[in-house]
């Protein structure tokens, strides 16, 4: 499915558009079927989004937010994506959203998956709103290059839920979504800023090869167009 680019001036006027699209997008959802799904991604990046998406006039009641991947650390690690929302996103007229978050305390990471996989089953077949993220070894959600399960993550046909990922490059172990949950999202987004990931992002599009890039899942095989969102 092909990718359409929106470049900004700076990452104040990205988030700005984002969050303008974002709820636009969850406020026609919970019009519609009377509730909206909304899948967020971690890292430094979309901390100003998640601040200016917080103050929007949206019925959070009826949306509930969850997470693209996750660190099986805490909630309160300082390395959590779950604090980095609740942080952020989670606050002002957001904090009337229902969150579920894919750590959960168990004895092992793989009990873990399991238990977000029921946690999250009723909430994105699809989602309406998923933002991805990329790192600069070009890694989206948990999907690290030469991942343990990378082959499974990216396969469409394995079942919608959240799943294990070990890599070298990923520090500690990680739950994530599958591709196959995260494909046919009705909203799907990649938000990148800085010439480093404008550079990586052109790099993945010029090859194929998805155990060195598996950004190149998204670009290449997703179900749902994708919205590439940068700024300097």
């Amino acid at each position: 499915m092909a990718s359409t680019y929106h470049s900004f001036a700076d990452g104040a006027a990205l988030a700005n558009a984002l969050a303008d699209e974002v709820a636009t997008r969850l406020s026609a959802a919970i019009s519609e079927k009377g509730t909206a799904s909304f899948a967020v991604s971690g890292g430094s990046t979309p901390k100003r989004f998640f601040e200016v998406l917080s103050e929007k006039d949206i019925d959070w009641t009826k949306v509930t937010v969850t997470l693209v991947d996750e660190r099986f650390v805490p909630a309160d690690s300082p390395r959590s994506n779950h604090l980095l929302v609740a942080t952020h996103l989670l606050k002002d007229k957001a904090q009337a959203a229902t969150f579920i978050p894919l750590y959960h305390e168990a004895a092992t990471i793989d009990a873990a998956a399991e238990i977000a996989t029921v946690a999250t089953a009723s909430i994105g077949r699809p989602f309406d709103v998923a933002i991805l993220g990329m790192g600069g070894d070009g890694h989206t959600a948990s999907f690290f290059p030469h991942g343990n399960h990378l082959a499974k993550a990216l396969d469409l046909s394995t079942p919608r839920g959240v799943m294990t990922m070990a890599a070298a490059g990923a520090g500690e172990e990680r739950l994530t979504f599958t591709f196959s949950a995260l494909s046919d999202a009705r909203l799907l987004v990649l938000h990148i800023e800085g010439q480093e990931k404008k550079d990586v992002l052109a790099k993945a599009e010029a090859g194929s090869d998805e155990t060195e890039m598996p950004i190149r899942a998204v670009l290449n095989r997703a179900a749902s167009p994708l919205k590439i969102y940068w700024a300097p």
